[in-house]
């Protein structure tokens, strides 16, 4: 398994990123991919995915690029660099460090993320950063950016979150929380970021960035030993908006929509975000909290300037009897 070591400094130092360029390469992972991991990004592939392929088709190169940069291997680094984790930034001033990448290193680390020669069209080609940046520019332009003010509130949702469950639980709890079965807190310092078999590193007193997307696509990434990013799928993924995976005893009990809030409580959650997730208004999932509060089955607590709700141990009970009978 491939592991970092963290020091003492870099993980009091760590913090939570939003970065539009990595939703953005979530978003041509999942397109490259074409398999979505839940039905909402079913729905988002059979609404793009035509639209990518044929800008590919008319584009050769770029779909040789496409290949060999998000390789069976590695990712090629010049697509995915590391948040400066400074301040926000926008999708243009990320994207400018792929474009402004180093030519002659591209075809090296394709080498490295296809783990074997690259094509001759592509170790040929001019500028590869520069043609890379403009398939980012394609995706967040007709994919991503018309769905950026919702992605993003769940986004701000989920480290919201995780703000709180790092503060109730420690490192540990929150960062075993990021990927189950991926990203797990080992102690002593080691922190897993993946299965495969790969050298430790260590994050000495580097910058250790963690970057939500509402994709399933997650990856790792650094810049030097001065900054490491762990990219992670946000736990307010963009689901289904239909209230899928309420169990339709429970459904019967509470109405459709409430229990649509219900079962997606199960980890603490913003108001902001239950309207992103279940698609509901703002006034529908208020008056559901409501409801729920006053019959003991969720709780609210404040992290910060915001106000989370997740099931109590009777609601945890409810949804479970209830999709135990499905």
């Amino acid at each position: 398994m491939g592991w970092w070591h963290i020091g003492t400094d870099s993980l009091a130092g760590s913090r939570f990123v939003l970065s539009p360029l990595a939703e953005t390469i979530a978003a041509l992972k999942t397109l490259h991919a074409a398999a979505g991991g839940h039905p909402g990004e079913r729905a988002w592939l059979a609404a793009h995915l035509p639209a990518y392929r044929e800008r590919l088709a008319a584009r050769r190169p770029d779909a040789l690029l496409v290949r060999a940069a998000l390789g069976p291997t590695w990712n090629a680094d010049f697509l995915t660099p590391t948040p400066s984790g400074e301040r926000e930034q926008s999708f243009e001033e990320e994207v400018a460090a792929v474009r402004d990448a180093e030519p002659a290193d591209a075809v090296p680390q394709l080498e490295v993320s296809i783990g074997g020669t690259v094509p001759e069209p592509l170790r040929s080609a001019p500028d590869l950063p520069h043609r890379m940046a403009e398939v980012l520019e394609w995706v967040w332009r007709e994919t991503v950016r018309p769905d950026w003010p919702r992605r993003r509130r769940v986004l701000e949702a989920d480290v919201t979150a995780r703000t709180a469950l790092l503060g109730r639980g420690g490192w540990a709890a929150a960062l075993d929380a990021l990927c189950p079965g991926r990203l797990r807190w080992l102690g002593d310092g080691r922190l897993q970021v993946n299965s495969r078999d790969l050298p430790p590193r260590s994050v000495g007193g580097g910058r250790l960035l963690f970057v939500p997307v509402t994709f399933t696509k997650g990856w790792v990434s650094w810049e030097g030993s001065e900054r490491y990013a762990v990219v992670y799928p946000c736990a307010g993924a963009l689901a289904d908006v239909s209230a899928a995976g309420a169990p339709e005893a429970l459904a019967a009990l509470l109405g459709r929509g409430r229990a649509g809030v219900l079962v997606r409580l199960g980890t603490p959650t913003s108001t902001s975000q239950l309207v992103a997730l279940t698609g509901q208004g703002l006034g529908s999932v208020g008056r559901h909290l409501k409801v729920l509060l006053d019959a003991g089955l969720v709780r609210r607590r404040r992290a910060g300037r915001s106000v989370l709700y997740d099931r109590t141990e009777a609601g945890t009970v409810l949804v479970r009897a209830a999709s135990a009978e499905a």
